[in-house]
């Protein structure tokens, strides 16, 4: 991309960014994601169509660490769709240390059976085309997929975004350490309990989190897509 369109690209719009950046990757499965029609914010939330997503990694910097596994599930409107549902493997650039193996306890052997993460990628990136990705606490989904995005393909990972965690911060109830975990908001919606730190786990697990999220929000009306959404 020209270095000038790099440097005014944080001015513009989010759909004049995904336009212009989708120049030069329309064969590639970024490019596909970025062609695709975004969802209406106007419409109300239960219309649209969205992919809850989870990811294990080696630590927490996509500068540096790696992503070992993918896991998420798509919904139509207020439907989780199982059928849909993936968990894969990634094989990381490196060996496993043992702190992490500790929390996501996938060990050297299993991720040595993982796939190239490019693959993974690909797979993901046309699961996700047309919808809204879920997440809790998308900084690091979107910062690992962004970084993937930009080694594989060169450009960066742009969609709409629903952060369960954002929408929680953002009710009048007051916040103690720990209340904005996953599991934590789950029980604050009387949702059952799931393993955590197995992607496809969590993926689902923040999926049924955003529906109580959303069907709370709505209980007195129509609830716009916009009104979910980070960008």
């Amino acid at each position: 991309m020209n270095p000038l369109y790099q440097l005014l690209m944080p001015l513009l719009g989010f759909e004049t960014r995904r336009r212009l950046w989708r120049r030069g990757l329309e064969h590639t499965p970024l490019g596909t994601l970025l062609a695709a029609s975004l969802p209406d914010r106007h419409q109300d939330w239960r219309q649209a169509r969205y992919l809850a997503l989870d990811l294990e990694t080696t630590g927490g910097d996509p500068r540096q660490d790696d992503i070992l596994s993918f896991g998420w599930v798509c919904l139509e409107g207020e439907e989780i769709r199982l059928d849909t549902a993936q968990h894969r493997l990634v094989r990381p650039r490196r060996a496993l240390n043992e702190a992490s193996v500790t929390v996501h306890r996938i060990t050297d052997d299993r991720a040595a059976q993982g796939e190239p993460l490019h693959q993974v990628l690909a797979d993901f990136l046309a699961a996700l085309s047309g919808r809204v990705l879920i997440a809790h606490y998308s900084p690091t989904e979107m910062g690992f997929v962004g970084a993937a995005c930009q080694a594989c393909y060169g450009g960066p990972l742009l969609t709409p975004v629903v952060d369960t965690l954002a929408l929680a911060r953002a009710e009048p109830t007051p916040h103690v350490p720990g209340s904005l975990r996953l599991g934590a908001l789950r029980a604050r919606h009387h949702l059952p309990r799931y393993p955590l730190h197995h992607a496809l786990s969590d993926a689902l697990a923040a999926a049924e989190l955003f529906l109580a999220q959303a069907h709370g929000l709505s209980r007195n009306g129509q609830l716009s897509l916009g009104r979910l959404l980070l960008n």
